[in-house]
């Protein structure tokens, strides 16, 4: 009696295993590129409740990063402003500007202003802002040129390997502490980066960890 069949789905089965293995690694794979923090994170600009220029604050008039962000230096977490500190001046400048509207009821209410968190560490990693600014690390290494920001927005995503990559050559990023907050800072003519950053690792016997209790504690 002839096969019912014919030859070739004696093969069928080992092709649509083939198929779906294919298929599923493909899933996988995109999948994974989809929640990494290149994807997810950078680029990230979610609305704020006021619309906060960084360029005029800090590259117009002139603004010190610490005004604002006043725990960086001595604090784990750098802190966002409160009503009070926008008060401070716009209680007589632009006073009566709409798009300070959320600001004044704030004021007035005495509620707190929720700002919408932009850059942001996972629990499970330790990040100490003073540590590293006190030590030659400037806000733009990791939040990007922030003073020439109309609208911030996470500029590095942040991730692990993205972090371990700076511990791995700290000097690409060190500079002078008394030039951490000047944001336009730039190595005098005749000299790199590379050549200030080796010199201040030197100097202060830096040796950013690189194992995983570093960050994982």
């Amino acid at each position: 009696m002839a096969n019912f069949f014919p030859r070739w789905t004696n093969y069928l089965p080992l092709k649509i295993i083939f198929c779906l293995l294919v298929i599923g690694g493909a899933a996988s794979a995109a999948y994974w590129w989809y929640l990494t923090p290149e994807y997810m994170r950078q680029g990230y600009q979610p609305i704020q409740p006021v619309p906060f220029p960084h360029d005029i604050h800090v590259s117009q008039l002139g603004m010190d990063c610490r005004y604002c962000h006043s725990y960086v230096q001595v604090s784990s977490t750098s802190n966002v402003p409160t009503t009070q500190t926008c008060m401070n001046c716009h209680q007589q400048i632009q006073k009566d500007n709409p798009k300070l509207w959320a600001v004044k009821q704030s004021w007035e209410t005495g509620q707190p202003m929720h700002w919408v968190r932009i850059h942001q560490i996972p629990d499970f990693a330790y990040f100490n802002h003073a540590v590293h600014v006190n030590r030659g690390i400037s806000c733009i290494s990791c939040h990007g040129d922030v003073n020439h920001m109309g609208v911030v927005y996470q500029h590095e995503p942040l991730s692990m390997g993205w972090c371990l990559n700076c511990h791995r050559h700290p000097e690409t990023a060190l500079r002078p502490v008394n030039q951490v907050f000047n944001l336009d800072w730039k190595p005098d003519s005749g000299e790199t980066q590379q050549q200030i950053g080796t010199q201040l690792q030197k100097n202060w016997n830096i040796n950013p960890p690189q194992n995983c209790a570093g960050c994982h504690r």
